[in-house]
């Protein structure tokens, strides 16, 4: 890390779509930036932000900002993305912030590998200290997970409580399958790096959690299971005045059953999680007073319960949030169910609401607002004075630039199955009839969209194009029925929702079948290919973006490391791996591809697209591969985005004759 000598970014006000861009507009250059601002957090007095900005490629530099009248931003850190990124930070004194660093490495043996670091800085830039442990046994034993904040002692000074893993070490008398190994919980001061064990470290712990007041409740322990490899976790808890562990539950991370705890409410003594009712996730909260009573606090008949809503330095839970058509909150604190309220008046068009951060006494709150044709911003809410306050909008580059709405719709599958979908119109379009268009499969397949401004969709449909986003079966968030075995292992069930979803296009008389193409990301650049296989004629362009292309490869990928079992587990084995492949039939595709990957993708190896390319082309098939040495599955850089946009554009046009 380095500290940046310059100031990279300006402040600005959030302000709403104007429409009308001008001439020169770049919508690839504008669509395809990274935000402006990310990240954003509020010191525990109230009186400061710190804000993360983009610098060049995937490099990032943090910001601080006092609230003072006149105040400029001050910069602190910055990393220039060649590996070092870097994700949130958050303020552990009122001078002082912790700041995740992450990235991916090649190593000789294992190829490209994902790593995360802790780094402590102050406001200003100066007392840069590395959380994570760094002695050589660290070092030697290729220790990627630097481990992560569980508990940021509001009341101390700096402080916190996290995980860190200690590796054995033969020089230093630590041996392999000794006690001082695995993941434990050290309170450390962030100034002074001052360490105290709290909790000792073990060789099978996974996770911990705190009670929001510097005490650790409950431990995750990998749970081997010969049949099921390490997806199980045996969850363990401890009464407020106890050392001893009781069991709490077991939660298996493939099939996704048992006891998730995520947080403990001490002031009730319970863990609150997620556990299946009907064969969808519900919210429940679990005694630990020994008894272990079950309180169910909300399900809902059609969709998973999937999220937390926390607020306030202690991160409490006050409520729990799903999502059908769009996100929606349950609240069982009544004061935050009433400013949740009053905001949602005060702010009609941006009906995406969350409470990202609060001082300590709760009075002065950051709230981030926007829609589906808002990218929204941030407000400052003064509790006591009842004012709110426009703050700073997330990305500049579409200030002034009319959006698109975004409507959820269902439409039949082949089975008659009604599938649930967003659609997208050109900005200003209300019934559309004859144009180009695109299908846009999501990811995952352990994923879904959402109700809300989507960059990549947005793009399409300011460049004319109507986009139709289907949560095919397969889809996470509806519940066990709707996920079938997976989107791989149930290949055909979802590869036919997301043909079916083309052939609506066509059938409502929204698709000129001419000018239908079919664009994705991972699960949904593979979803892309493998509907090309299946229905040839369908699609007139395909663009696959970091796409899986041979499901017995992308095991092979992950074999030598911990996550093979699972992995070959969810993907499975059998004739569904040669027959959902789409490498294994490409002599099928008729329509142009255009691949996109980058070489340091630890997701999806390069290779599957380098194959696919050269598969494509030995068939004579019209296929362009555009590859970044330096990029990963996220492809988290301006300039690769613009220039995806840029040239799957052009494919689409080119594809359908325009």
């Amino acid at each position: 890390m380095k500290r940046i000598v310059a100031l990279l970014a300006a402040l600005s006000t959030c302000a709403p779509a104007m429409g009308g861009e001008s001439r020169s507009f770049d919508a690839a250059a504008a669509f395809g930036a990274r935000p402006s601002v990310f990240g954003m957090r509020l010191s525990p007095d109230g009186r400061s932000v710190a804000y993360l900005a983009p610098t060049q490629g995937q490099g990032s530099a943090l910001f601080t900002l006092s609230l003072a009248p006149g105040a400029k931003p001050r910069p602190a850190v910055a990393v220039d993305g060649k590996p070092d990124r870097l994700g949130n930070c958050s303020w552990v004194a009122n001078d002082r912030l912790a700041c995740y660093a992450y990235g991916v490495a090649k190593n000789p043996n294992l190829g490209i590998l994902p790593y995360s670091r802790l780094v402590a800085v102050n406001a200003d830039g100066t007392n840069i200290r590395m959380l994570s442990r760094r002695d050589t046994a660290y070092i030697r034993a290729i220790q990627l997970n630097g481990g992560g904040i569980i508990d940021s002692l509001p009341a101390e000074d700096g402080a916190v409580l996290m995980t860190r893993t200690y590796v054995p070490d033969e020089s230093t008398g630590r041996r392999v399958g000794s006690s001082d190994e695995g993941m434990g919980v050290d309170r450390i001061d962030t100034r002074t790096l001052a360490v105290k064990r709290v909790e000792a470290p073990r060789a099978d712990a996974v996770e911990y959690i705190s009670d929001g007041r510097g005490a650790v409740r409950i431990i995750g322990l990998s749970k081997t299971v010969s049949a099921q490899g390490d997806a199980v976790i045996e969850y363990r808890y401890r009464a407020p005045d106890s050392r001893d562990w009781e069991k709490l539950s077991e939660y298996n991370s493939l099939e996704r059953t048992g006891f998730a705890p995520y947080a403990v409410d001490p002031a009730r003594n319970v863990a609150i999680g997620f556990k299946k009712t009907d064969g969808r996730l519900a919210a429940y909260s679990v005694s630990l007073d020994g008894t272990l009573a079950e309180q169910l606090l909300y399900a809902n008949s059609a969709v998973d319960v999937d999220g937390l809503v926390r607020i306030g330095r202690q991160r409490r839970v006050v409520g729990v949030s799903y999502a059908t058509e769009r996100r929606h909150t349950v609240y069982f604190d009544p004061e935050v169910k009433q400013l949740l309220a009053s905001l949602a008046r005060a702010l009609p068009q941006q009906p995406i609401l969350e409470v990202v951060d609060s001082s300590v006494d709760e009075n002065t709150m950051l709230i981030f607002a926007g829609s589906d044709s808002d990218p929204g911003g941030y407000y400052l809410f003064d509790k006591k004075a009842h004012r709110l306050q426009a703050f700073l909008g997330v990305r500049d580059e579409l200030d002034g630039v009319k959006l698109a709405s975004v409507q959820a719709i269902s439409y039949p599958a082949a089975d008659g199955v009604m599938v649930p979908a967003y659609l997208t119109l050109p900005p200003g379009v209300t019934s559309a009839k004859g144009l180009p268009a695109i299908v846009l499969p999501h990811g995952g397949p352990t994923a879904r969209d959402e109700w809300g401004f989507d960059w990549l969709s947005q793009f399409y449909a300011s460049r004319g194009f109507v986009v139709l986003q289907p949560e095919f079966r397969g889809s996470f968030g509806y519940g066990d029925a709707w996920f079938q075995q997976n989107g791989f292992k149930s290949w055909r069930v979802a590869i036919g929702d997301v043909l079916d979803a083309g052939h609506w296009l066509v059938a409502q008389g929204i698709a000129d079948p001419q000018k239908l193409g079919i664009v994705g990301w991972s699960y949904g650049g593979y979803a892309a290919l493998q509907s090309a296989v299946v229905e040839p004629a369908l699609f007139k362009a395909v663009v696959a973006i970091a796409p899986v292309t041979d499901l017995a490869a992308a095991k092979e990928e992950w074999r030598g490391l911990g996550v093979y079992h699972d992995v070959d587990t969810f993907i499975g084995n059998g004739p569904h791996v040669r027959e959902g492949s789409p490498l294994q039939h490409a002599d099928r595709i008729k329509a142009p591809v255009l691949l996109f990957h980058g070489a340091m993708d630890r997701n999806v190896s390069v290779e599957e697209s380098k194959r696919m390319a050269e598969r494509l082309k030995a068939a004579g098939g019209n296929c362009e591969l555009v590859t970044w040495d330096d990029l990963d599955h996220q492809l988290d850089d301006s300039s690769a985005r613009t220039l995806m946009l840029r040239k799957s554009e052009a494919l689409l046009r080119k594809g359908f004759g325009m």
